[in-house]
């Protein structure tokens, strides 16, 4: 938020060694360290420097993300077997100085999630699997190319255009399994144990004509860390055509979701307007269109502005390679999605197959990933705003006002466990996130792991094909500690709350 920071009070046994003789380093500062080659993070206060680092990383450049910028919710959540203190202290190179950083949403106090990981580190030894992805995912991903690519020529030779519409839909279906079953997995860093393989099945976003940059910084640095979480001083700058520099920005704010359908009211923190009245009518219909913007728009403003709203991008395209991977695959992508369909089938023809094609793939992504995170009984978030008491604990809240998990408390399992601060990360994400199909293989396949988001969450880091093991593990734990587990029986009774949910978003009177 535009604001002067205020200080950041986080613990983590692993990190509380002494480090009084260390360099004081200021938000500015580490700000200024946002490069490839010049990369600095925090991490619960601590400032490492992870530019050599990443040629060894065992997650490859993924860490390189972090550059800049307080990565602590990274660190976290994208290693359950922890990071040896050895590591973090060999990479010091200074702490942050004392009320740099802005307060955080989210406590890390509390035993919950670290319990989490443990369980569910010890549920994959004993099923003697792999964190990362193995034949499981390597094998439907060859399935996924090979249905992509195999349709995608059968449009181009179709000899009648409604067999080539149907080519296109069904390339389009194949295209959105690649986006959720392969290259999510990949630029998550969970699709292999080698980098090369991650790096690999991450590009494959931008095979079918996306870019897994974008995706990156939407989905990884906003989306995941700060699910729900809408900066309400930044917002009502934006809506004023104020835009503060970025190094006064607060970076706990989720852009995926929200920005994605500018013309519809998902969070309560946004204004209604007369048209939200019909969201719930409309939505579906824009769902399609989701691929399209990306694609066309949202893409290019990143790679030339090398931002993304709140979001610092030079951490990819501070690199003349990536920008020039970035054009080569768009242009490249250009020529097999809509200069060979325009060749084989005319212009306007071949035009409209490319956009049966991107209405399928978005009408699809939409569905399986909105229903997630838009939906009854979800909760919301918001930083700041006018009349913002500070001392009064953070806590997510539903549309009607009140906290999941102050009524799950009520009713834990285990009375002697420890209680869960309402604003603990991983409790957050359980209140801001909701499962469909739990304990169902197929629906796990089919939807590359979002029918189980609440573990995907948790675990960015674990291979989608493992959730269905874990479920069950993580559903417990949450009992226990009386964490909110929500779950809808199927994708069809998911997407009906999903839209009885909007219709109630978009009935609120305008002010």
């Amino acid at each position: 938020m535009c604001k002067g920071p205020e200080t950041v009070s986080s613990k983590n046994e692993a990190l509380s060694e002494p480090i009084s003789k260390t360099k004081l380093v200021t938000k500015e500062e580490l700000r200024s360290h946002n490069g490839p080659r010049n990369a600095w993070c925090a991490v619960h206060g601590k400032v490492v420097d992870i530019a050599e680092f990443s040629k060894r990383h065992p997650g490859g450049d993924l860490i390189l993300l972090a550059a800049g910028i307080d990565a602590t919710v990274l660190f976290e959540t994208y290693h359950p077997r922890g990071v040896p203190p050895a590591l973090l202290n060999k990479l010091q190179v200074g702490v942050m100085k004392e009320g740099e950083l802005d307060t955080s949403f989210y406590s890390w106090d509390s035993e919950f999630y670290t319990t989490m990981k443990k369980r569910v580190v010890a549920r994959l030894e004993e099923r003697d699997l792999t964190r990362r992805g193995s034949y499981e995912i390597w094998i439907k991903a060859l399935f996924i190319l090979v249905g992509f690519w195999g349709s995608l020529g059968k449009m181009y030779t179709s000899e009648t255009f409604g067999e080539a519409a149907v080519w296109a839909i069904v390339m389009g279906a194949f295209a959105s399994f690649v986006g959720t079953c392969i290259q999510h997995d990949g630029n998550h860093g969970a699709f292999s144990n080698s980098r090369a393989l991650n790096k690999m099945s991450g590009w494959t976003l931008d095979m079918i004509g996306a870019s897994a940059f974008t995706w990156e910084f939407q989905h990884m640095l906003g989306h995941h860390p700060y699910t729900n979480v809408m900066d309400m001083d930044e917002d009502a700058r934006k809506q004023n055509g104020v835009d503060c520099p970025m190094n006064e920005k607060d970076q706990e704010s989720d852009p995926d979701v929200f920005s994605s359908f500018p013309a519809m009211r998902m969070h309560p923190s946004h204004k209604p307007e007369w048209f939200h009245r019909y969201q719930h009518i409309y939505a579906p219909f824009l769902f399609a269109f989701m691929t399209l913007a990306k694609v066309f728009q949202q893409d290019v403003e990143i790679a030339v502005s090398k931002r993304l709203f709140h979001i610092d991008a030079t951490c990819r395209y501070g690199s003349i390679w990536n920008v020039a991977r970035f054009w080569a695959m768009k242009v490249l992508s250009a020529i097999y999605m809509i200069g060979l369909p325009c060749y084989f089938h005319g212009v306007l023809r071949g035009t409209a197959l490319f956009f049966v094609g991107h209405f399928t793939c978005g009408e699809m992504l939409a569905t399986m990933f909105i229903v997630n995170h838009v939906i009854e009984g979800i909760a919301f978030a918001t930083k700041g705003g006018q009349g913002t008491d500070k001392d009064k604990e953070q806590r997510p809240t539903t549309v009607t006002g009140t906290t999941p998990m102050t009524a799950t408390l009520k009713t834990k399992k285990n009375k002697d466990t420890p209680t869960v601060p309402l604003n603990d990360w991983a409790a957050v994400q359980c209140q801001t996130s909701v499962n469909w199909s739990p304990g169902s293989w197929f629906w796990n396949h089919v939807s590359g792991g979002l029918s189980h988001q609440i573990e995907h969450h948790l675990f960015p880091s674990i291979c989608h094909t493992n959730y269905v093991y874990l479920q069950d593990v993580v559903e417990q734990t949450c009992h226990e500690y009386g964490v909110p587990y929500q779950a809808e029986p199927n994708l069809w009774i998911a997407y009906g709350k999903m839209l009885s949910h909007l219709k109630f978003l978009g009935s609120e009177k305008q002010e």
